[in-house]
């Protein structure tokens, strides 16, 4: 009996020196740096911004070619002629502008009006002005360069809109189609991807 209390106490002895060691570290702390770790990582990727590209972003890629000195008509010029320019320039959509000096911006023509409302319905493009076919600018939907792209998008999708011209306080400054929209969500998803690759891997 002696013998095995000695054991007993030896073992509680031990038992305790074990306990105050690891009482020594403080439990609390490694859950801490953890976290503490976690959502820094966390703030960095936020501070990339998910879904943060603006149609400025699209503006700027696109170049000289998005300072919209061949993206507008007039009301009084020929169909025929607008077509003609959306041809040269490769662009499926023209703002319209009023004639005169004042030049605000009266509504768009697209591809979409001159098949409907000229091939369809057999008109001359050549004597038929661009304001008779136009979609009026009381119906015209537009974005600014802060707009975000997915906004963009969403706009252009609830209205079945391919273009969508750009505005800010001195007017239009540019046009976007889908494609451009599309393109740029891609990207941006991709880079969202390859930094989520790097949290995951410890790159932050």
């Amino acid at each position: 009996m002696q013998g095995g209390f000695k054991l007993f106490s030896r073992g509680s002895v031990l038992k305790s020196a074990v306990l105050r060691h690891v009482r020594l570290v403080n439990p609390v702390s490694r859950p801490l740096m953890f976290v503490r770790c976690e959502t820094t990582s966390a703030a960095r990727i936020e501070e990339h911004g998910f879904e943060s590209t603006k149609i400025s972003d699209i503006l700027k890629g696109k170049g000289k070619g998005a300072d919209g000195s061949w993206l507008w008509c007039t009301t009084d010029d020929s169909v025929y002629d607008a077509v003609k320019s959306m041809t040269q320039h490769n662009v499926g959509a023209l703002v319209v502008v009023k004639s005169g000096e004042n030049k605000s911006i009266a509504g768009i023509i697209t591809e979409r009006d001159y098949l409907r409302k000229i091939i369809v319905q057999g008109r001359s493009s050549k004597s038929t002005k661009v304001g008779d076919i136009m979609t009026e600018e009381n119906k015209l939907i537009t974005v600014t360069p802060e707009t975000k792209v997915l906004k963009a998008m969403q706009l252009m999708t609830d209205n079945r809109i391919r273009h969508i011209p750009v505005i800010d306080q001195t007017g239009m400054i540019g046009m976007v189609s889908i494609g451009d929209v599309v393109r740029a969500v891609v990207s941006e998803h991709r880079e969202e991807l390859n930094r989520l690759n790097a949290f995951i891997q410890g790159g932050y």
